[in-house]
């Protein structure tokens, strides 16, 4: 990546929303310049998608999100990047990472209720014929999400 790439991400990691006028007025470079370096990032899949932040408590979504451990069998291990690909699919699943220390996945599972998170845990994640064992931690409130602390006062 050149200089130029990693001055874009660092702006864009701050503020997603930044338009290339502005990044090219920071930057000192056309608007042009930083389109093409955008759409080659792009290409190249440095750049997935850009996402907003949000509070949820604010914006009232009733949505339920769990933290997952996951093992897998030992004898799978060197299956990671398989297993997480077919753990990837569940459209339940928001992130998926693999992990050092006494477990091997931890994937975010997003639901409308407790309820149906335990029931997807339970019978599609643990269900994968790799996985040996699951423990679920419900997120019960956010303080700091993707860098930026988040607001908890009710207004």
């Amino acid at each position: 990546m050149t200089k130029l790439q990693h001055d874009i991400l660092n702006i864009l990691r701050n503020d997603g929303s930044v338009s290339k006028e502005e990044i090219a007025k920071t930057l000192g470079r056309t608007p042009e310049e930083i389109k093409k370096e955008l759409r080659d990032m792009t290409d190249k899949g440095i750049i997935v998608k850009y996402i907003a932040v949000v509070n949820d408590e604010k914006a009232d979504e009733d949505t339920v999100e769990a933290l997952v451990e996951v093992k897998i069998s030992s004898e799978k291990s060197t299956q990671f990047d398989k297993i997480a690909a077919k753990i990837c699919k569940f459209p339940e699943v928001k992130d998926v990472f693999l992990m050092s220390g006494s477990y091997d996945l931890s994937v975010a599972v997003v639901g409308k209720s407790l309820r149906e998170v335990s029931r997807f845990v339970q019978e599609n994640l643990a269900q994968v014929d790799t996985v040996i064992s699951t423990a679920t931690h419900f997120i019960l409130k956010c303080y700091k999400m993707s860098g930026v602390t988040i607001d908890t006062t009710k207004k």
